[in-house]
């Protein structure tokens, strides 16, 4: 009689073991999913989340820029509509009569000399978000300060 109990207990054991394994990994996987996938979601929020932006649009309002790429003898063009949101300086006085702001004039110059130094292959598709991100930068730079807070594209024709 005594035989027989001793595999009921050796059962018992058994469970509460896993039951407390099966725990642990419960425990460890929902650490994973809160660490990994929560948080890089609540990143993107704050990232995404800034004042309203300035809207800039170099070019032509219609046309954007048109820009001859590839050297001077290649007959390459491009027709490219460019607009730099950039954060709010309230400091900066407000804007009179129809010219362009000397920092509109400095990101246009920027954006122009950036494009024209580009290869042919820089202009790929594949490639636009690496152009963003070059000219966000370039232009941060000739302000001084991280005031760039994206690039947008908003034609493109490369003949």
């Amino acid at each position: 009689m005594a035989e027989e109990e001793k595999p009921k207990k050796m059962s018992m054991m058994v469970v509460i073991i896993l039951i407390v394994v099966g725990l642990i990994l419960a425990g460890g996987i929902s650490y994973l999913i809160a660490t990994r996938v929560v948080s890089d979601k609540t990143v993107e929020k704050k990232a995404a989340q800034h004042e309203p932006g300035q809207f800039i649009k170099l070019g032509d309002v219609k046309e954007g820029l048109i820009l001859n790429i590839g050297g001077v003898n290649s007959g390459r063009y491009l027709k490219i509509g460019l607009i730099v949101e950039l954060k709010p300086d309230k400091n900066a006085p407000p804007k009179e009569g129809k010219l362009p702001s000397p920092e509109e004039i400095k990101i246009q110059d920027t954006a122009i000399y950036v494009l024209r130094s580009q290869k042919i292959e820089d202009f790929d598709p594949a490639k636009q978000d690496q152009l963003k991100e070059l000219l966000k930068n370039e232009i941060n730079k000739t302000l001084g300060e991280e005031r760039v807070y994206d690039i947008y594209i908003t034609n493109f024709v490369l003949q």
